[in-house]
Order: C-alpha cells, then sequence, then structure tokens
C-alpha cells in the first residue's frame, strides 16, 4: 500500500514520523501544523504550491527504501 494523496497528513505521520523530513524538503512543516490532522496530502501540497505527484513520489521513494533495508 502505497501513500495517496486523499490519506490524511497525520496518517502518513503516523505510520513513519521520519516522513516529516520528506515534508520539509518541500517546506512544508506539517509535523507542526494543526492542519495536517484533517488535511489530506493533496490540500497540503495545493495550500503551500507544490506538485502533488512530486511529493508523493518522494514520500513512496522513502517508504519503499526503508522496506527493502528491512
Amino acid at each position: 500500500m502505497g501513500i495517496t494523496e486523499d490519506m490524511l497528513v497525520c496518517q502518513v505521520l503516523e505510520l513513519d514520523p521520519d516522513l516529516e523530513e520528506v515534508f520539509l524538503q518541500y517546506d512544508m512543516n506539517c509535523g507542526e501544523c494543526s492542519a495536517g490532522e484533517r488535511e489530506t496530502i493533496l490540500e497540503a501540497a495545493e495550500g503551500h504550491g507544490v506538485d502533488v505527484e512530486l511529493l508523493l513520489k518522494s514520500l513512496n521513494e522513502v517508504v519503499v527504501q526503508k522496506a527493502s533495508a528491512r
């Protein structure tokens, strides 16, 4: 199961708190923002002017890398 644009930011961070680093690479401080509890990845990306496809690619790459390292 990959990360999708309809997932809430808080759900993604619950899956792996280290994913906050990916958000920070896009100048999205989602771990500190209360909106992450109710915003989807798509809504957060749009709110920050970030290409959601690039963000999803980055998030999912980290997930795959961690899974293959196990």
